[in-house]
């Protein structure tokens, strides 16, 4: 008996040790990991379209789009409690396209939208891959239609650069929230060996948040540094931008109003127009009508500072309405004028140029999130 007892009370103590052994990887192991998507379908019909070979018009289109209002994407996203208040996250996301199940809305890479890990407390968010530029999300934050891929900021963003939607090689840091006030600042590491400036980039931005009031500012400074593996791409070209906005929620109701300038050589990739010196005053409004309809619109005055014979004027109306949480139909119109040299178009899907003169155009889809 003597024997069976000293025997079992060493057994309670290995089995005791090693769970106390075990509780740190235990309390490490809080993490989790989602996979998330959205998905969008539509059709887009423009009076005129705009021929890259000619700059002229080349006449109607009707169209089935992949991202009529919301780039069609899907991801993974997670997070662990390292203790001590810090966490390490990551995203890993892609852009696909409906019509034929290949990438879309991406640098072209399988996550090519994003592609990042950080670490984050009280003090702030350190993170390292590929991301969104604090330029591009200030742009976003102050967009009446949420940069929805038809007739928003996003559609007048990318007709002067994709330079900054998908930062590669990027570190950034995000500041906590400190009375009212958060700053971003990212770094963007060219990559190119013997060309330490050779697509390199920084952006920052400064918001300031109170009540129902949003301001923000934000820069971005592109180089190209003379090397034509990153300079002749879309999404590396040369660019200076420069942002201010503000927004206001009140009731039912958010207004927007911004500046944006854009500083960037003109171009002909892929037969895609694109750069050129563009300064944008845009303001817009964003109506929840009732728990499932909301209606935004926006319009957009394009200038260049140096060419005052090329202007465009950029407008378009939307409607959302929810069929349940994750199902929405959307229909949505706009109306784009282009004098001189500018391109500007509707839709980032099928026309981000159109010709000159007026083009009229409009969509309807279904959009459904996971």
């Amino acid at each position: 008996m003597r024997v069976l007892e000293v025997a079992e009370g060493w057994m309670t103590r290995v089995v005791m040790v090693a769970g106390v052994a075990l509780l740190p990887m235990a309390a490490y192991a809080q993490g989790s990991v989602t996979l998330y998507g959205t998905l969008d379908s539509g059709l887009l019909y423009t009076n005129k379209s705009l021929s890259p070979t000619t700059g002229l018009n080349t006449g109607k289109q009707f169209e089935f789009v992949s991202s009529g209002t919301e780039p069609s994407v899907f991801g993974l996203a997670g997070q662990e409690d390292l203790g001590g208040g810090l966490q390490a996250k990551f995203k890993l996301e892609s852009g696909i396209s409906l019509a034929n199940g290949g990438f879309d809305n991406t640098n072209g890479g399988i996550f090519g939208r994003q592609a990042w890990l950080s670490l984050s407390n009280y003090l702030g968010e350190l993170k390292a891959g590929l991301q969104f530029s604090p330029f591009i999300l200030a742009v976003y934050d102050t967009d009446p239609r949420s940069m929805s891929q038809f007739g928003s900021a996003i559609t007048i963003y990318a007709s002067n650069t994709f330079t900054g939607t998908f930062s590669s090689n990027a570190i950034s840091y995000k500041t906590p929230r400190i009375a009212g006030f958060t700053g971003s600042f990212m770094y963007s590491l060219g990559g190119v060996p013997g060309n330490f400036q050779a697509g390199r980039s920084y952006s920052a931005s400064l918001k300031y948040e109170y009540g129902g009031l949003v301001v923000n500012a934000a820069i971005l400074d592109a180089s190209g540094g003379g090397d034509a593996t990153v300079s002749n791409t879309l999404f590396e070209m040369p660019v200076e931008g420069r942002t201010v906005g503000a927004s206001y929620r009140f009731s039912n109701w958010t207004v927007k109003a911004s500046f944006t300038s854009y500083k960037a050589p003109e171009t002909v990739l892929n037969g895609v127009q694109g750069g050129g010196n563009n300064n944008i005053w845009g303001g817009g409004f964003d109506y929840q009508a009732t728990p499932f309809l909301d209606i935004d619109a926006g319009v957009w005055y394009i200038r260049n500072p140096n060419e005052s014979n090329n202007h465009a004027l950029v407008s378009a109306l939307g409607t959302t309405y929810s069929l349940s949480k994750r199902t929405a139909l959307y229909a949505q119109v706009g109306v784009v004028n282009n004098h001189g040299r500018e391109a500007f178009g509707l839709d980032v899907d099928g026309a981000l140029q159109g010709p000159p003169g007026t083009t009229v155009g409009g969509g309807v889809g279904i959009l459904h999130k996971f």
